[in-house]
């Protein structure tokens, strides 16, 4: 607390004449305020009374030490106004009363203080630098309230924040004990659902894309990743509002089962995610696993992929990126359709005389590979890694 407020002319003698009006303008407010604050017409007893109490007691002397002269900040003196925001908070009311019964004081206390300094022959200067003091000086002890009140949220959404992360990590350890379950639930106040789906997203993306979804909905970042459970997520309505809530921002989501296998779904969400992200496609929202599962299995077995390619794919490496881009597309359409130009042609939205001569131009690049039942296995896969990883 500073006394930048009390610039001007404030003559000594004023501090002594105010000082023994402190007890009797003490009770003023008190009373004041349980008359005319709704939510504190009740006796002031226990922890709350002795708050209130030693809030007036304390900032009528800190205020006439002021008059006094300066003073340097004491932290500590602003325990008390930070406890009473602390205890607006966990009391469940706004900062409103508060803030009223601050006003409040401040009004009694310079009623009060005028008619003693007027009593004692002070002039107009010295009212007006008082009065513009107290106001001032309340602004002060308010903030410091304000500042108490959102400690005591932070405190509160942090340890709220922790069990909701410790009931998702149990929740994705497979074996996790029921009761065990159970109990970090009713910790966390969520309740458990027969089934759920887990979502993975970017870590920051969590929180927002929660709280779009819907009250039932708990986050958590995981393995520096954003894991989002979703209950009963193969309801229609489920799935929409999680295509909603993404808009374009990247996001996967799991097979939905029972709580026992959302171990399951949290890896093929996150795995999902990553191989999206690691194509270099342009995201396009929530995507599912189940949709994804033969690039998944490229992904995972990315190194057998690639000697396979190796083999499979020698015949293209000479050639530009955009026709081996071409090349891929054809030779992919060619064992998707078994070699039926017109279904090819549909595929690659080109005419079938086009077709047909891609034909012959992949066979020139691929050889009777095409034809061999293992050969066309393994050229499969080369084909859609290699398409997966084109540039968007």
């Amino acid at each position: 607390m500073t006394s930048s407020a009390l610039r001007g002319d404030v003559p000594v003698g004023v501090a002594d004449v105010l000082a023994p009006e402190l007890p009797a303008l003490s009770d003023a407010i008190i009373q004041t305020i349980g008359e005319e604050v709704p939510e504190y017409v009740r006796p002031l007893s226990g922890e709350f009374g002795r708050g209130v109490r030693a809030g007036v007691t304390q900032a009528l002397e800190r205020f006439l030490g002021l008059v006094r002269g300066p003073e340097q900040p004491d932290p500590e003196l602003s325990r008390v106004y930070v406890a009473l925001g602390r205890q607006e908070f966990r009391a469940g009311r706004t900062l409103d009363s508060l803030q009223a019964a601050y006003r409040i004081g401040a009004k009694v206390a310079w009623r009060r203080i005028a008619e003693v300094a007027i009593d004692a022959g002070f002039g107009p200067n010295t009212l007006a630098t008082l009065a513009e003091a107290i106001f001032a000086y309340i602004d002060e002890l308010s903030a410091e309230s304000v500042e108490g009140y959102a400690r005591a949220q932070s405190e509160v959404a942090g340890e709220h924040e922790r069990r909701r992360r410790e009931l998702i990590e149990a929740l994705l350890r497979p074996g996790t004990p029921g009761h065990e379950l159970a109990a970090l639930a009713e910790e966390a106040g969520w309740k458990l659902p027969p089934t759920a789906a887990a979502v993975a997203c970017l870590a920051d993306d969590a929180p927002r894309l929660a709280r779009r979804l819907g009250a039932d909905i708990v986050q958590a970042r995981i393995e520096g990743l954003g894991c989002v459970v979703l209950p009963d997520a193969d309801a229609p309505s489920r799935r929409h509002g999680l295509e909603v809530a993404t808009g374009d921002r990247p996001a996967a989501i799991g097979p939905n089962g029972p709580l026992s296998r959302l171990h399951e779904s949290w890896c093929l969400a996150r795995a999902t995610l990553e191989a999206v992200a690691s194509s270099g496609a342009v995201s396009e929202g929530a995507v599912s696993a189940d949709d994804h599962l033969g690039d998944l299995l490229l992904v995972d077995a990315a190194h057998v992929v690639d000697r396979i390619s190796e083999s499979r794919l020698a015949g293209l490496a000479n050639l530009t990126p955009v026709a081996r881009e071409r090349t891929i597309r054809t030779a992919l359409a060619y064992l998707q359709h078994q070699g039926n130009a017109p279904a090819m042609a549909r595929a690659l939205h080109v005419h079938p005389q086009t077709a047909r001569y891609r034909i012959t131009r992949i066979r020139e690049a691929l050889g009777d590979q095409l034809d061999v039942p293992d050969a066309r296995f393994e050229l499969e896969a080369a084909l859609r890694q290699a398409l997966w990883t084109l540039p968007s």
